[in-house]
């Protein structure tokens, strides 16, 4: 699939400014919607959106279908009546620039429990029909979801696989007995869902009337300790105790020596396939009525991925393993009709992913961090792309793109290496790099690839100290925010002329202009 020529910021919710600690869907994410507009962007990219386990990562969800409740705004449940104004008045200090994610669940879901206990009974006349239609028509995810949550709380957090017997084996007696115990506790993680994408669904819609698309990010795996695994155990490769044989992966690579050893249980493709992939069919559907267009998160991975077993404790000793190709997206094409996806088609990349890329018509990525090697043949030079693809500046997973050009090795090849990267790149754009991030974002809109996302630091100009995630290590990552002071009118004003100068915005008559 095509994508008409346009330009978006990258920045995940969680990073947007607000008083609660984390962002979230209320004032804030207006807000941003409408700077977007003001710099005539039409694209919003955000993280995974799914709720948050250990070590907080987006791609470390605990569903692959549910929201992160952590995104609600307090807020609008105030201006709902579901909360009052005191509840939110004992709050801790907490940090502008980072989120603290102990504190912040420590306030904000005790108060998502007194809204639904404040009204279980007695649900607002214009909320009771919504819950009961949200419960029914999601209830395929929701209602394995929501007994989850309540089992894992049950068992003080632990993971399904230490349950007893008949709750870690789903039996039906065992599982009707707990429903039953934990109906409260069931509805109100239903209650947070239905919360959570009414306020979704109302900024996406004003994102909509500014002309403004939402690229959202599907990780290829789910999590062990996951509702999704639990609820479909023979999807994966687990041992009769439900723990994994075979785990994910990446083998080394730009970003570690040792490769990334990712932990998640791989999928049985073969059985997926014998009911037409319907739970990826699910999945998709279930995404699209959240974002607009999916950047499909290793992609690589359908041709083959790399299978580590599970006693390894680096993802060095793995193999490559086919994955279902081109018949996993020929069956959801069928069943959804033309995917508007991205693939992220980076890391080892080897021509069969190309060609299953340009078989499915899939926009592939280029990362300008990725492009100042020195070799004029760099795919991820812009004289060397197609249409079809989307240029990022950098990813989450990248440094920033100041924090690149300011960096400097410990390792005296690696420096080495680095310097003359920076060097080749100050050539290639005519630049001294006094405003190296400028620079980059002046490339990036003016190639000829169909898209363009830019990281919101990469706007702001802001170092390694605004990176979202450094790959490979375990703590520290997925916590950035920013604040409105960093943002000038300035910025927006600049940013919005180079992308009407590359004929990235929109035509006169679109709403994102007014």
């Amino acid at each position: 699939m095509n994508f008409p020529r346009a330009s978006g910021i990258l920045l995940h919710p969680t990073s947007l400014p607000g008083p609660h600690g984390i962002g979230d869907l209320g004032e804030a994410a207006y807000r941003f919607a409408g700077t977007l507009a003001q710099a005539r962007q039409r694209l919003w990219q955000v993280l995974p959106l799914g709720p948050t386990g250990y070590g907080d990562s987006p791609y470390r969800a605990v569903s692959a279908f549910a929201g992160n409740p952590l995104l609600i705004s307090l807020e609008r449940l105030v201006e709902q009546g579901l909360l009052a104004p005191t509840d939110l008045e004992a709050k801790p200090e907490f940090p502008q620039h980072h989120v603290d994610y102990g504190d912040v669940i420590a306030f904000k879901l005790p108060l998502l429990r007194r809204a639904f206990d404040r009204c279980r009974n007695s649900l607002p006349q214009d909320m009771s029909g919504d819950f009961e239609g949200f419960c029914q028509q999601h209830a395929s995810w929701l209602d394995g979801y929501a007994l989850f949550m309540a089992l894992k709380d049950a068992h003080a957090g632990a993971c399904w696989h230490s349950w007893e017997e008949g709750a870690r084996r789903r039996d039906p007696q065992a599982l009707r007995d707990w429903r039953q115990r934990l109906a409260p506790q069931v509805q109100a993680y239903q209650f947070q869902q239905l919360l959570f994408w009414g306020q979704w669904a109302k900024l996406r819609a004003c994102c909509h009337d500014r002309g403004i698309q939402i690229v959202g990010d599907m990780p290829i795996y789910v999590d062990l300790d996951s509702a999704d695994v639990w609820q479909h155990q023979d999807l994966f490769f687990l041992d009769e105790t439900g723990r994994p044989t075979v785990v994910a992966g990446v083998p080394p690579d730009f970003f570690s020596e040792t490769g990334q050893l990712w932990g998640n249980p791989l999928y049985r493709w073969d059985v997926i396939a014998r009911d037409g992939y319907a739970w990826w069919a699910e999945r998709f559907r279930s995404s699209l009525a959240l974002v607009d267009i999916i950047r499909l998160d290793h992609f690589r991975g359908f041709e083959k991925y790399w299978e580590v077993p599970a006693t390894e404790n680096t993802a060095v000793n793995g193999r490559w393993v086919p994955g279902p190709g081109a018949d996993l997206f020929h069956a959801l094409k069928q069943a959804l009709g033309d995917l508007p996806v991205i693939a992220e088609d980076l890391g080892y990349i080897t021509p069969e992913v190309h060609e299953l890329r340009d078989l499915l018509g899939f926009p592939g990525m280029r990362v300008l961090q990725f492009a100042f090697g020195g070799d004029p043949g760099n795919h991820h030079l812009p004289h060397n792309y197609p249409r079809n693809c989307v240029v990022y500046t950098g990813t989450h997973d990248n440094d920033t793109a100041l924090g690149w050009f300011q960096s400097v090795s410990t390792e005296e090849a690696r420096d080495l290496a680095l310097e003359e990267a920076k060097q080749f790149a100050r050539r290639y754009m005519g630049t001294g790099g006094r405003q190296f991030n400028w620079d980059l974002i002046r490339l990036a809109l003016s190639s000829v690839a169909d898209t363009t996302i830019i990281p919101m630091q990469d706007v702001l100009g802001l170092g390694s100290e605004a990176r979202m995630n450094t790959p490979g290590k375990e703590k520290g990552n997925w916590k950035w925010r920013f604040t409105w002071d960093m943002l000038s009118d300035e910025m927006v004003a600049r940013l919005g002329d180079m992308t009407r100068v590359y004929g990235r915005s929109l035509p006169p008559s679109g709403r994102a202009l007014g």
